[in-house]
């Protein structure tokens, strides 16, 4: 990579940041398309966020991509935001289109493409249980309901958050599937668990190899299908899960086509899928 005068800054701000793989996955998109631009992971502590989006203008930043615990607390410093974006609550992705910041969330189609194709997992008409009430979990409850789910439960350690997303999710789409609320100590309910179809961790919880297995995958049915949005590692979930002898998969899919979105959205071309599936292979076998 040359960088110039004429360089194009993207990148991604978080707190932490280090895991991310996103400058992998963009950087070797921009390379196979020849475009002259570079990605950066940019630390931003939480009280500094507004002039983190504020130099966005002043430093003529093209785009950012937004991760934790951002998501929707970037919404407040934005001029517009998409469609989706609103409706969802939750922002993954900024546009600086001639100094008006636009926001968009590519993570919900980004999440519905990775389960169906990679995946090859169909939630239409499916009982769903979600772990997580962050950013990420509004956009693929979103995902969810939209694709046509029978029956959403979802679970996170604050109850306060799980509340405020299922009441989102009430007043967005009134009736269009059976939305529940489970009190997270009783996440590991037998009589649950036994009638899930799909799993969901939508928390950053595995993201250190430290991190405790919240979910014992031992309960599941044997046809459940688990999904951890983790993809900087192949978690302990993920292998309790494997160990059962369930079907399942990390979030480097989902991380692949949300980055193809942002990417479009950003440079106005279509993303080199194989070439930012292949550079995250290298280094990331949860695919």
């Amino acid at each position: 990579m040359k960088i110039t005068g004429e360089t194009k800054i993207v990148g991604v701000i978080g707190y932490p940041i280090a895991h991310s793989l996103s400058p992998i996955l963009h950087n070797a998109a921009f390379k196979e398309v020849e475009l002259n631009f570079a990605y950066l992971p940019f630390l931003v502590r939480p009280r500094d966020l507004g002039k983190a989006i504020k130099a966005m203008r002043a430093l003529n930043i093209v785009g950012m991509n937004i991760t934790v615990p951002f998501k929707e607390k970037v919404m407040s410093y934005l001029d517009e935001l998409s469609p989706e974006a609103k409706i969802i609550g939750a922002v993954n992705t900024v546009y600086n289109k001639k100094g008006k910041l636009i926001g968009y969330n590519t993570d919900a189609e980004g999440f519905i493409k990775s389960l169906t194709t990679e995946g090859e997992f169909n939630p239409q008409g499916k009982n769903v249980l979600l772990m997580g009430a962050g950013g990420a979990a509004y956009a693929i409850s979103f995902a969810l309901v939209n694709a046509g789910v029978k029956k959403l439960t979802i679970t996170n350690r604050t109850a306060r958050k799980t509340k405020a997303l299922l009441a989102h999710l009430e007043k967005t789409f009134k009736d269009k599937c059976e939305l529940s609320f489970l009190d997270f100590s009783r996440r590991n309910s037998s009589k649950i668990m036994s009638k899930v179809d799909l799993f969901i961790n939508a928390t950053s919880v595995g993201m250190s190899p430290e991190d405790p297995l919240l979910i014992n995958p031992d309960l599941f049915a044997k046809t459940t299908f688990v999904y951890d949005v983790v993809y900087n590692r192949e978690t302990k979930l993920l292998r309790a899960a494997r160990k059962r002898g369930l079907s399942g998969m990390g979030g480097a899919g989902m991380l692949i086509h949300q980055g193809a979105l942002s990417f479009e959205i950003w440079t106005h071309q279509r993303a080199p899928i194989r070439t930012m599936r292949r550079a995250l292979e290298e280094i990331c076998c949860a695919i």
